[in-house]
């Protein structure tokens, strides 16, 4: 089993009970700058919608922050929710980014609403006057066209592809997804892919390897790339580690009965699981995959997920109700896998 997997961070930027918003997105660029100097390999940040637990509802106004504030991660969006947004204004937003920070902006595309509530939705369209339509293809496409310069000569929108403020530099675009659908498009495409495994871990594997079978191979990207999502908490031993993934295992709990809250406090949450799951740490209830343990027991575990979906790069999500903890996690991890700055820091 290969030990040569590159680590990232997928950072939802979750609002603890007690807390705000505004501190959350504070939180965000505080760990932004511990994993560049820990040497971690890119930061994406999600876009969620109308709810009181992520205050990540925009990544691209926080990838330029994080980008100056950085200095050799990369950073992205985990992603982008096409759906809402003209492809064109897409592509000039994420052109402005490449060009102001070259060679370390990734665009994540997505196709999901990035929340559970239609009347968020509905408030997230411009044209209210139906449903709208699901055009995610047709976007898609659209969109690659402008940072490809690949419109043909006789597309309405040609001549606007020439005229992305931040050329020559631009955006690495990658098709994010949690479906066989995804695989298809991100494929056919010639894509790089990112898989959700901490969405849906059940068949994951099969997704990823039907992603390499369609992949379409091409100058620009001419064998597939994928990296893969995944769920995980580290500490200073096994117990603890599940102990404090409880507030991640509540509202994870409470969103499947469609009941949304900030992160709760630790010994809150405990007491909640207990109840609903008897201290199981992979519950059916959750339907999700969770890692936690020890750093040689995470370590053990993420070399062998990334073994079985085949990828050398896996991003981590990690949700707790006190921002030192997280900290302290993805400090844990950067020295198990001996990243480049372990060591370096101390957590405040």
């Amino acid at each position: 089993m290969s030990t040569a997997v590159r680590l990232g961070v997928l950072d939802q930027s979750p609002i603890a009970e007690g807390s705000s918003g505004a501190q959350a997105l504070r939180n965000t660029l505080d760990l932004a700058g511990l994993a560049d100097r820990l040497g971690y390999h890119r930061y994406w940040v999600a876009e969620h919608h109308g709810g009181p637990m992520l205050a990540g509802t925009s990544p691209e106004a926080l990838i330029g922050p994080i980008a100056a504030a950085t200095s050799q991660i990369r950073v992205g969006s985990g992603g982008v929710m096409l759906p809402h947004y003209s492809p064109f204004k897409v592509a000039e937003v994420f052109s402005v980014l490449g060009g102001l920070f070259p060679g370390r902006i990734d665009l994540g595309i997505g196709r999901t609403d990035g929340t559970d509530d239609p009347v968020t939705i509905f408030a997230l369209q411009r044209d209210r006057n139906h449903p709208a339509l699901d055009e995610f293809g047709e976007q898609l496409a659209e969109l690659l066209g402008y940072l490809r310069e690949e419109l043909p000569a006789d597309h309405l929108f040609a001549d606007l592809q020439r005229l992305l403020p931040g050329r020559p530099d631009g955006p690495e675009p990658w098709l994010l997804g949690s479906s066989a659908q995804s695989a298809v498009w991100a494929a056919e495409l010639g894509m790089p892919y990112a898989f959700a495994d901490f969405i849906n871990a059940g068949g994951g594997v099969d997704i990823v390897n039907l992603y390499r079978e369609r992949f379409v191979a091409s100058e620009r990207l001419p064998e597939p790339r994928a990296v893969v999502a995944v769920w995980a908490l580290c500490a200073d031993s096994d117990e603890e580690a599940l102990e404090l993934s409880a507030s991640a295992r509540m509202v994870t709990l409470l969103a499947r009965r469609g009941k949304f809250t900030a992160v709760p406090p630790v010994q809150t949450a405990v007491r909640f699981v207990e109840r609903r799951t008897r201290g199981r740490a992979s519950d059916p209830a959750l339907g999700r995959r969770m890692v936690t343990g020890a750093p040689s027991t995470v370590r053990a575990d993420l070399l062998q997920l990334a073994a079985d979906y085949g990828v050398d790069e896996l991003l981590v999500v990690a949700v707790t109700h006190d921002h030192v903890v997280r900290r302290r996690s993805y400090e844990l991890l950067a020295d198990a896998f001996s990243l480049p700055g372990a060591g370096s820091t101390a957590t405040r």
